[in-house]
């Protein structure tokens, strides 16, 4: 069953400050990376209330935690219990610098899954459902997680690692899977070969698809373009990080807004540049506590990712965090092009409703001070060149820069399973 939400602002806020409390007690003085900082900050379990810790308590920065697993290999230093105690080892995807390891006890990796399991209802996923799990079993975390998860909800998991594309499309109609878990571009990438191979998706049993790993399933275009592509399916967003476990789950009234999941986690949002708190309705970068996870905390960490806080309160009527669009991006991805600040997510939705793009790669030069920005697409069909005279024109609307788009061959951009990696930068 489903945890209950809190009934007030104030009733989540004592929540969060008991768990909060309850994991500094943990944390100090046992886990050196964090004695180091919360001490000479004078923060322990007596903090007196959110506002306080928020004040006085310093960041964690994705910098620091590479600097402490180099100087303490292969695990850092960022452990509460002696090593015994912990089962589970993963990584990061190292999309931004070399792989971080990270341990798990038991307790923590129950909260995990749990927080999971509260996603899945968000879904309306139940034991009464089979899902399928597209993706290699390999060191990254959001995997088993959501395996496991399956199993604690009495589903029938069905895991595909070691399978083709074809393989897992065959698998899907075999077992009667009506739950496809994936990142959003692999559910592209399976319709893409179930046309190669003469598989009519209509009649696939696939009800619900829940995406993770990118921006796609709340930018609406690629929401929409993923949903003609499994007709009868609906797609439901998340997102979530190995540093931090599965933090969000989508709103149940309107598509394209993530919740953040309270009970687990403290969310802050600040402005990258200044550090200080970002009003509703700005963007800034999202900051997160892990409020269950003592044995691998993070304590007032730095995501990296971009969010808009969406006004208060939302329709759905969930005191969770709101954020409008979802992940937008990570503030390291953001670049700035002739003066204007460009998304991957937005360049995301400017292809995606243009349709008619099979895969897509972006390139950014940097000569001297001057950033360029060029697209390479590869078209759905055979094209006489319209769909690069089509998206440059959409480019220049939407961005009002002038952006080259190059036509290539079908099958010359890379497919991905994982994370796309879709930007090249020079």
């Amino acid at each position: 069953m489903p945890r209950p939400p809190a009934s007030s602002r104030e009733e989540l806020d004592r929540i969060q400050l008991a768990k909060l409390r309850e994991l500094l007690g943990a944390v100090r003085p046992d886990n050196a990376f964090y004695e180091t900082k919360l001490g000479p900050a004078g923060i322990d379990d007596s903090v007196a209330s959110l506002a306080v810790f928020r004040a006085n308590c310093p960041f964690t920065t994705k910098t620091e935690l590479a600097a402490d697993h180099a100087d303490n290999p292969p695990y850092g230093s960022n452990l509460t219990f002696p090593l015994g105690r912990y089962t589970r080892v993963h990584q990061t995807s190292g999309t931004s610098g070399a792989p971080l390891r990270w341990l798990d006890t038991p307790e923590n990796w129950q909260w995990m899954i749990d927080n999971w399991c509260d996603i899945f209802h968000a879904a309306g996923v139940s034991s009464a459902d089979r899902i399928f799990f597209a993706f290699s079993f390999g060191p990254f975390i959001g995997f088993w997680l959501a395996f496991e998860a399956g199993e604690a909800l009495g589903a029938l998991s069905i895991p595909g690692g070691g399978l083709g594309s074809a393989a897992r499309l065959r698998a899907i109609f075999t077992h009667d899977a009506n739950v496809l878990c994936c990142t959003p571009t692999y559910a592209l990438r399976l319709a893409e070969v179930a046309k190669e191979e003469g598989v009519d998706l209509a009649k696939s049993p696939v009800s619900t698809i829940v995406v993770a790993g990118e921006p796609g399933g709340s930018i609406p275009a690629t929401r929409a373009r993923l949903e003609e592509a499994w007709p009868g399916a609906k797609v439901f967003d998340h997102h979530g990080m190995t540093e931090v476990g599965p933090v969000t789950y989508q709103c149940p009234a309107q598509a394209g807004v993530l919740h953040v999941l309270e009970k687990a986690y403290l969310p802050e949002i600040i402005d990258p540049e200044t550090a200080e708190p970002v009003a509703a309705g700005g963007t800034g970068e999202l900051v997160l506590t892990t409020l269950g996870r003592h044995g691998s905390p993070l304590i007032r960490y730095r995501t990296g990712d971009l969010v808009t806080a969406a006004e208060s309160p939302c329709r759905c009527a969930h005191l969770d965090l709101a954020l409008h669009g979802g992940i937008l991006g990570r503030a390291d991805d953001m670049v700035v092009v002739r003066g204007v600040n460009v998304y991957p997510s937005a360049v995301e939705e400017i292809l995606s409703s243009t349709g008619g793009v099979a895969e897509y790669r972006v390139n950014i030069s940097r000569n001297d001070a001057l950033v360029e920005m060029s697209v390479e697409v590869e078209p759905e069909d055979g094209d006489d060149g319209a769909l690069a005279k089509s998206l440059a024109k959409a480019f220049q609307q939407s961005l009002a820069l002038r952006v080259p788009v190059k036509l290539v061959e079908p099958g010359a951009l890379p497919r991905f399973e994982l994370k796309a990696r879709r930007w090249i930068v020079d």
